[in-house]
């Protein structure tokens, strides 16, 4: 974990913009300053990881059925409390994750599993010269699904992550987290969930079609990861809504179920944030 955050960091702050050896050193610092003014004028609220609305079933396991299908959809915002003028030109912000596992081929259509994520961050964006290049986030989260008794799942983390833009058209990204389980229910939640996670997304230089592959590292010293692989195809240039394609192979897909194994395709609608999506 401390090798992938090294690496994190060596890559945002030593990292290479295009057009480097012309601009003079006095532009580098104007084009910085210009940059990082458009980032504090943009809207203090706004969308902070994916929102999508799928529907999809079970591939590869099982045969797909009413009980296996279902409609899963994330709604997630940001709220930042601070302009970039914190010490080394960071800011303070809000979160808010909602992820919905909705059963709509089963009887009288009943939710199966909602899992909340608030949170608040510190974080850092990056510009090098003439662009962004991406930012360290410090991050104080929470996650249940709000239930009581037997079905009751819950937990907290402290964690850093990254992403950093390789090019213009590919961004590698890394998450880790100290666990703070304070559910009775899932005490080896992190046998399932993870301890770290880390992607790369892949995009065209006009952004219509992107995929991204998130690998997320079970407990343990065996190559046991959950999988996500998505692919994204915008309907139009001026647009941020995408057609959407998610398939999920691994477990802690939901908390209610997270020590169950799930291999999942599903499709649909996402809207994505106007610089990069959170993982």
């Amino acid at each position: 974990m401390k090798r992938i955050l090294l690496l994190i960091i060596l890559a945002v702050t030593a990292l290479p913009p295009l057009r480097a050896q012309l601009v003079p050193a006095e532009n580098q610092t104007n084009y910085v300053d210009s940059l990082r003014r458009e980032f504090d004028n943009g809207p203090y609220f706004g969308l902070y990881k994916d929102n999508y609305f799928t529907v999809g079933t079970t591939v590869g396991v099982q045969k797909p059925s009413r009980t296996n299908s279902d409609v899963k959809f994330q709604i997630s915002i940001a709220q930042k409390l601070t302009r970039s003028v914190l010490p080394w030109h960071t800011y303070i912000f809000l979160m808010y994750t909602q992820k919905t596992f909705w059963n709509v081929f089963e009887k009288s259509l009943p939710m199966h599993d909602l899992n909340f994520n608030p949170g608040i961050g510190w974080s850092k964006p990056f510009f090098n010269k003439d662009r962004y290049v991406g930012k360290l986030t410090l991050l104080l989260e929470h996650e249940s699904n709000g239930r009581d008794s037997i079905q009751s799942r819950s937990w907290n983390r402290i964690s850093i992550g990254g992403s950093v833009l390789i090019d213009p058209w590919i961004m590698v990204y890394g998450k880790v987290w100290i666990p703070i389980i304070d559910g009775q229910n899932n005490r080896d939640i992190l046998n399932y969930c993870g301890i770290y996670q880390t992607g790369v997304e892949i995009a065209t230089l006009d952004r219509k079609f992107i995929w991204d592959i998130t690998f997320v590292k079970r407990k343990g010293w065996n190559l046991n990861f959950n999988t996500i692989f998505e692919f994204s195809w915008r309907f139009h240039k001026k647009s941020n809504q995408y057609f959407f394609l998610q398939y999920y192979n691994g477990y802690g897909e939901s908390l209610l179920d997270y020590n169950q194994f799930h291999s999942r395709l599903r499709a649909g609608i996402v809207i994505k944030p106007k610089f990069f999506s959170e993982f």
